[in-house]
C-alpha cells in the first residue's frame, strides 16, 4: 500500500490537497483537507459523481480539525477501473473503503457517505463496526429498509427502475446516457449543481470505460441492487434525507429507524434531494460536524 500527496501551492492553504492511495495494485485519485494528525473522516460519494461533490465538506471538516479525505473509488479514479462486473461486488468496494483507512493510519475513523456510498457505508458499519467512530448517511436508507419499502410501495418500486435498466441493459445503458452529447446523462444532476462540476463529472465519464466501470456498482449487486449485505447498526449513526429526493422515498427512510441498535438521529432537510451536499452545503455541514463532535 502507498500514500503520496502532490504538491500544494504554499500561497493557496484553502486549496484542497490532491492525493494519490495505491491499494491492491489499484492507484485511486483523492482530495483531502486538515491536519494529518486530526480524527479521520472518509467521505465516499455516489453515482455519477467524484470526490470533487464533497469539496464544501472537505473545507469545514479540515477547518474545523479532523483530517478530512475523499477518494474517487474504484471504477471512477482512472487507475483503478478493473474490467468485469465481479471486480465491483459490495465486498471489493467495502474494502477498498478500509484500505483508504489504513493509508491514512487510522484505526478508528467517522464515516460520510452519500447513495451507492452510503450502501457501502451501511455493509461496512454491519461488518466492522469496531473500525467507526461513527456513521452519517446522506439520502440511501438502510438496504433492508429500502427493500421492504420497495416490496410494499408501488411508488418506491416505479422509482428505482433505473436500476433494473441500468442493470439489464448493459451496453444500452451507457449509449443512452451518452448519446447527443451525453445529454441523457446531464439529466441526471439536479438543476441546483453547479455547471463546472456537472461538465467535470460528464467529461470524466465520458473517458473509455468509464461509465461502464460505474455502472458495474449496480450490476455487480444481486436483486435489483437492494440486497446489500446489512444488517444491526451498532454505531452512532446520522441519517440525512431530502425531502424532494425523485428516487428514494419517504417509506424507506423512515423504515431506516428499525435496523439501528445505536444513537440514532433522523434528519429530513426541506427542499432538497439527494444532492443536499451540493444543494445546502452550509447545512449540512453543520449537521455533519454536530454529529462528529458527540463521538
Amino acid at each position: 500500500m502507498e500514500f503520496a500527496a502532490a504538491p500544494t501551492d504554499a500561497g493557496a492553504p484553502a486549496a484542497l490537497e490532491e492525493l494519490t492511495v495505491a491499494v491492491g495494485g489499484h492507484r485511486y485519485s483523492a482530495l483531502a483537507a486538515g491536519p494529518e494528525a486530526g480524527e479521520l473522516v472518509l467521505l465516499l460519494h455516489g453515482w455519477p459523481e467524484f470526490a470533487d461533490a464533497w469539496t464544501e465538506q472537505l473545507h469545514a471538516l479540515g477547518e474545523a480539525g479532523y483530517r478530512a479525505v475523499a477518494v474517487d473509488q474504484r471504477g471512477y479514479a482512472r487507475e483503478a477501473r478493473p474490467e468485469g462486473v465481479e471486480h465491483y461486488a459490495i465486498e471489493h468496494l467495502v474494502g477498498d473503503a478500509l484500505a483508504f483507512a489504513d493509508s491514512q493510519g487510522a484505526d478508528r475513523f467517522h464515516l460520510v457517505a452519500r447513495d451507492w456510498g452510503g450502501m457501502v457505508a451501511w455493509a461496512l458499519a454491519t461488518a466492522h463496526p469496531g473500525r467507526l467512530r461513527s456513521l452519517t448517511v446522506l439520502s440511501t436508507p438502510h438496504p433492508s429498509a429500502l427493500q421492504r419499502a420497495a416490496a410494499t410501495d408501488d411508488g418506491q418500486f416505479h422509482d428505482l427502475g433505473y436500476i433494473r435498466f441500468f442493470r439489464r441493459g448493459v451496453g444500452k445503458a451507457e449509449k443512452f446516457l451518452l448519446r447527443d452529447e451525453a445529454a441523457q446523462l446531464r439529466a441526471v444532476y439536479n438543476r441546483r449543481i453547479p455547471v463546472e462540476f456537472v461538465e467535470r463529472a460528464v467529461a470524466r465519464l465520458s473517458e473509455p470505460g468509464a461509465l461502464t466501470a460505474t455502472l458495474n456498482w449496480y450490476r455487480g449487486a444481486t436483486n435489483d441492487g437492494f440486497d446489500v449485505p446489512a444488517g444491526r447498526i451498532t454505531v452512532p449513526t446520522l441519517y440525512l434525507w431530502g425531502s424532494e429526493d425523485p428516487y428514494l422515498g419517504q417509506s424507506a427512510a423512515e423504515l431506516t429507524v428499525h435496523h439501528i441498535d445505536a444513537e440514532y438521529r433522523f434528519q429530513i432537510v426541506e427542499g432538497t434531494s439527494q444532492w443536499m451536499a451540493m444543494e445546502v452545503p452550509d447545512e449540512v455541514s453543520a449537521l455533519v460536524l454536530d454529529h462528529l463532535r458527540r463521538h
